[in-house]
């Protein structure tokens, strides 16, 4: 454990007996600090960055190590959030270790263990906080190397932006047409809340198979966030891009989607952007763009969806309709239209009160 000598290690207790025999244990291999309250030990954590490791007690004045433990793993810095903490435990109470673990204890110790038994917990506990920090940091490290979206197939944003960039020299450079589209589901939201997120999801991956099928084979598209694509298309003029917002737009409103016999609402909000109309000096500025005009085109639509807007279950029944096939109809078709004719002369009488 000599990589860690330098490093500190805080007892918090207020038993000044379990300090001095946690510190005697202790000191061969660490700095030791020592708090005989909560309150002394949160300080002590906020200002000395050289803390690696906490052993607190449970039942302290001032601040208790339940509350102690709320303050760490739900503070804002990442070092404190972090840090692993030993619960000293004076009795074998499941009850209070069960609600430690659930507030973030890593492991507990009793109050009269010997000093091998506490080093050893130590050093496993480091080890196994050093391997998940290597394996989190090995993740994101593939997470930025990855080309493609596992759900979608699209590409990564990381890997849009790079490819971006070449598209984006290339065009200033010769004097070439470069566009983007940006496309969000803005109801993916809704449709995982009546559905599921599975569903949702399922739709997402056909609505970006949909929009590939449209593309050249030179165009780039990417998943740039849970429900937004990012198209980048080099040679393409901004008249050529809005026209192809345009045909997904109706395309996508027309797709008949259903779930367990309910109709899928696809509510696509658009965002394009152009080298040739836009002051852009990157790919990044390009994107931003788009975003930003999808952006306002969704919240325009929103204001105007907002206008006496129908009760859900009424709204709802008139999508059924809307998505239901006459033949499925059959024989009740002529009834539902005579009803609804009723129903609109019942309302005109009433608009005319």
């Amino acid at each position: 454990m000599t990589e860690i000598t330098q490093k500190r290690v805080l007892i918090v207790d207020d038993s000044k007996f379990v300090r001095t025999t946690f510190k005697s244990i202790l000191s061969a291999s660490f700095a030791v600090l020592e708090e005989a309250d909560g309150e002394a030990g949160w300080k002590a954590i906020e200002r000395d960055p050289s803390i690696v490791m906490i052993f607190t007690d449970l039942d302290m004045p001032k601040l208790d190590g339940f509350a102690l433990l709320a303050r760490i793993r739900g503070s804002k810095d990442a070092r404190i959030r972090e840090l692993p903490v030993v619960v000293i435990s004076g009795v074998d109470e499941q009850s209070s270790k069960s609600r430690a673990r659930l507030a973030g204890a890593n492991d507990f110790i009793a109050k009269s263990a010997d000093a091998p038994e506490v080093l050893s917990r130590i050093d496993n506990l480091l080890r196994l906080v050093r391997t998940s920090k290597e394996l989190e940091a090995s993740q994101e490290a593939v997470e930025h190397n990855a080309t493609h979206d596992p759900l979608t197939a699209t590409f990564t944003a990381h890997y849009l932006v790079t490819e971006g960039r070449k598209h984006h020299s290339h065009a200033r450079r010769h004097g070439g047409q470069l566009s983007l589209m940006a496309l969000r589901i803005d109801n993916y939201a809704e449709v995982a809340q009546q559905a599921g997120k599975d569903v949702a999801d399922q739709l997402l991956a056909r609505i970006a198979k949909l929009v590939m099928g449209t593309l050249r084979a030179e165009d780039s598209i990417a998943r740039t966030a849970e429900a937004t694509f990012v198209v980048v298309s080099a040679g393409t003029t901004p008249q050529q891009m809005v026209a192809c917002a345009k045909r997904l737009n109706e395309q996508l409103g027309s797709a008949q989607v259903s779930y367990q016999g309910k109709a899928l609402r696809i509510a696509p909000s658009f965002g394009v952007s152009s080298l040739s109309v836009d002051t852009a000096h990157s790919i990044e500025d390009l994107i931003a763009l788009a975003l930003q005009r999808l952006q306002k085109i969704a919240r325009a639509e929103a204001a105007l969806a907002g206008k006496p807007a129908l009760p859900g279950e009424v709204d709802q029944a008139l999508r059924v309709l809307e998505s239901a096939h006459p033949e499925r109809l059959g024989a009740f078709a002529k009834d539902i239209v005579s009803r609804l004719e009723r129903i609109v002369s019942r309302f005109k009488s009433k608009a005319v009160h």
